[in-house]
C-alpha cells in the first residue's frame, strides 16, 4: 500500500499515538548479510532515522524517542564505537539546519559523562539551536539504559529524603516519574523494535509499563515509511485496557 494511502487511513482512524519509541536494531546484521562492515549498516541506519522522523511528522506524532546507543554498547569493539561517535557528530552537523527549518526539537537522555567531548558539544549546540522549535520532539537515548536511569532516580530521591525535602511515605509513582530523565515526556504509547528480536533491551523500563509493543522482522536500514505506518495502524487496531476489562473500557467510552 502506498504511503499516502496509509497516511490517509491513519488520519481517518484518528487514534494517533502521541509518543512513539523505537529500538533501531539490525544495522550490523544487515551489513553482515551484505558482506559489508558493521559501520556500513550504521551509516545506512542514519538515513532511515531521517525518513522515520519525516514520517512521524506527517501524521502529527508529537514525541519520537530513538534508542541510539546503550550503556552496554560501550563494550563493543573500540573502532566500531569510535566510528559511531564520529557518525553522530557528522550527522548532527549535517542535519541541524534542516531540523531548525522543519521545526524539529532535539532532546537527549543518558549518561552524558560517558560521551566524548566532541559529541557533547554537538548535542548541546543542536539542543540549544532547536529549543524554541514547536514541532516534533525527537529524543536520542545516548549512553542510556533503563536500569541506569532508575538507579539515577533512586539516588536523587534518596538525596531529597536525606536533605529533608521529601518524606519516605510521600514517595509514589509520580515522584519516581518526576525524577526520571523523561520527566518532560509522556510515557510511550507504542514501542517499535526492528530486527526481529523479542526483548526491550534495557530501554525505558519504567516508561514502557503499559506501552503497546510492535516487533518488525525488518532490519533498521531497510525499515521504510510504509513499515512505520503499518506499525501505527496495528497500534490503532488494539484495545488499550491499562489493567481494566474490555467492558469497563467500552462503558467509559460510551459515557464520554
Amino acid at each position: 500500500m502506498k504511503p499516502q494511502t496509509l497516511i490517509d487511513k491513519i488520519k481517518e482512524n484518528g487514534k494517533i499515538p502521541s509518543h512513539v519509541a523505537i529500538i533501531m536494531d539490525g544495522n550490523g546484521r544487515w551489513a553482515k548479510a551484505k558482506n559489508r562492515p558493521r559501520v556500513f549498516g550504521h551509516r545506512e541506519g542514519v538515513k532511515t532515522v531521517k525518513k522515520i522522523i519525516e514520517a512521524a511528522k506527517e501524521i502529527d506524532i508529537k514525541y519520537l524517542t530513538l534508542y541510539t546507543f546503550s550503556t552496554e554498547n560501550w563494550s563493543r569493539p573500540e573502532d566500531e564505537v569510535s566510528t559511531l561517535m564520529q557518525l553522530l557528530v557528522k550527522s548532527l552537523r549535517k542535519e541541524l539546519d534542516e531540523m531548525i527549518a522543519k521545526g524539529v526539537r532535539l532532546n537527549t537522555i543518558g549518561d552524558f559523562n560517558m560521551l566524548p567531548k566532541a559529541v557533547r558539544n554537538e548535542l548541546n549546540r543542536a539542543i540549544e539551536k532547536t529549543i524554541n522549535n514547536d514541532g516534533i520532539i525527537v529524543t536520542l537515548a545516548l549512553s542510556y539504559s533503563g536500569r541506569w536511569e532508575i538507579l539515577h532516580a533512586i539516588k536523587q530521591i534518596a538525596s531529597k529524603v536525606k536533605e529533608g525535602e521529601l518524606l519516605p511515605e510521600d514517595i509514589d509513582e509520580q515522584v519516581v516519574s518526576q525524577n526520571l530523565l523523561t520527566k518532560e515526556l509522556p510515557d510511550p504509547d507504542l514501542m517499535i523494535r526492528t530486527g526481529g528480536e523479542y526483548r526491550i533491551s534495557n530501554f525505558l523500563l519504567w516508561q514502557l509499563a503499559y506501552s503497546e509493543l510492535y516487533i518488525s522482522n525488518v532490519f533498521w536500514p531497510e525499515f521504510t515509511e510504509e513499515h512505520f505506518y503499518n506499525a501505527i495502524i496495528d497500534f490503532q487496531n488494539r484495545e488499550r485496557r491499562f489493567g481494566k476489562t474490555s467492558e469497563q473500557i467500552n462503558k467509559n467510552g460510551a459515557n464520554e
